[in-house]
This record gives C-alpha cells, structure tokens and sequence, in this order.
C-alpha cells in the first residue's frame, strides 16, 4: 500500500482537518466585523462538526447510516441557518445602511 492510500484510513486526519475548521470558524467570529464574515464563519463550525460526525460513523460505529443522518440534518440546520441570517442582514442593510456588526450595535433606537 503507497503512502497516498495510507493517509486516507486514519481518522487523525480527517480530525485534525476537522479541528483547523472549528479554529478557523472561531476565529473568524472573533475577528469580523461583517454580519456576512460572521455567518460565514459560523458556517466553518459547522462544517467542522459534520466532518467529525462522519469521521466517527466511518471508523469507529458498525451502522453507516446514523453518522450519514447526523450531517443530513447538519446541512439542513445550516440551510435554514443561512436563509434566516441573509434575510436579516438584508432588513439591517435596508434599514441602517451597514453591515457592520459594530455599527448596528452602536445604534439606538
């Protein structure tokens, strides 16, 4: 068996990528400033734990089918997710002219 096909039969791979997602998708809900950076980090996170879902169906659960329901449900949730956050950046667009995350916190009223 070549190295190539050796990478893919361990699940620290597929875990560490899963890992470098979650961080990223923190770190970019620290670090935005737009509504959308946001929402697209959050969708990192996500992606994150359907890969760890899978991950763990794959190598370590004998029925295939419960890890495979838990990510359908995931882009589900993350669909719904999307649909309902763009249609409020849009409201807060319309109504104050930014997405900025800190801008429409300052504002009152």
């Amino acid at each position: 068996m070549s190295p190539n096909q050796l990478c893919c039969h361990r699940p620290e791979v597929y875990l560490a990528l899963a890992a470098f997602l979650f961080a990223a998708g923190v770190f970019g809900l620290v670090r935005r400033r737009t509504l959308i950076g946001m929402l697209i980090a959050g969708e990192l996170i996500f992606s994150a734990a359907s890969l760890n879902f899978l991950t763990f169906n794959r190598f370590f659960v004998e029925d295939p089918t419960v890890g495979q329901l838990m990510a359908l449900f995931i882009m589900a949730l993350a669909a719904a997710e999307v649909a309902i956050a763009l249609s409020i950046i849009i409201a807060v667009y319309r109504n104050y002219r930014s997405i900025n995350a800190k801008a429409v916190s300052e504002l009152s009223g």
